[in-house]
């Protein structure tokens, strides 16, 4: 299958989940976040801001708990400049007043922009993974491109409603691979060979 016949499936698929079904990934995702990565040493979180229309995963339970138990860690999220196709990541946090831009984004119009190296953690939205830690997205390349410039002790998480596909999924040359992958059921640590991959710990 292609990419962009399994996007249209995964697409599908999502649209058909309840917001019971959201919320409830929502959460357990956040709690298998919280038991799986060290927060410790961590300075700078990246996190997208879900749109509800599109049935994404909602992080506010990531973000708003670091708010209130590790406020030391300053959190980030998108905001896309769509004629260039760059994404900046803008601090935000409880005091932030967030709107939407053309495309029912949610984002910070006025906050401080901080450099893409000085992150520690991405938190990736994605339709599908494989147990390579290659994703399925939009297709538009934001995520790409932003996850270029960090540095390269950063963590790419993605979050993602369901578990890994059982065959690779298509890559290009400017596909950036997934660190770690976690869905409602299971972390997922992705293997950088396929014989390593079959067998992941989850």
């Amino acid at each position: 299958m292609t990419k962009d016949d399994l996007r249209k499936e995964l697409l599908e698929r999502r649209r058909r989940l309840t917001p019971g079904e959201v919320a409830d990934a929502s959460r357990r995702i956040s709690e298998r976040f919280f038991g799986a990565v060290d927060l410790a040493s961590i300075r700078v979180l990246h996190t997208f801001i879900r749109i509800a229309k599109f049935n994404e995963l909602d992080t506010s339970m990531i973000y708003m708990r670091l708010w209130r138990d590790r406020p030391q860690i300053t959190t980030a999220a998108p905001r896309i400049d769509h004629a260039t196709g760059e994404m900046d990541a803008v601090i935000f946090d409880e005091t932030t007043v967030l709107v939407k831009d053309r495309w029912g984004i949610r984002e910070s119009s006025d906050g401080e922009v901080i450099s893409p190296t000085e992150i520690d953690i991405v938190l990736v939205p994605m339709l599908g993974f494989d147990r390579l830690g290659h994703r399925v997205g939009y297709g538009k390349g934001f995520y790409d491109r932003f996850l270029t410039q960090t540095a390269p002790g950063c963590l790419k998480i993605g979050l993602c409603h369901w578990g890994p596909q059982d065959t690779p999924i298509e890559t290009h040359p400017a596909d950036i691979p997934l660190d770690l992958c976690i869905t409602p059921d299971a972390v997922f640590h992705p293997e950088r060979t396929p014989v390593e991959a079959n067998d992941w710990s989850n």
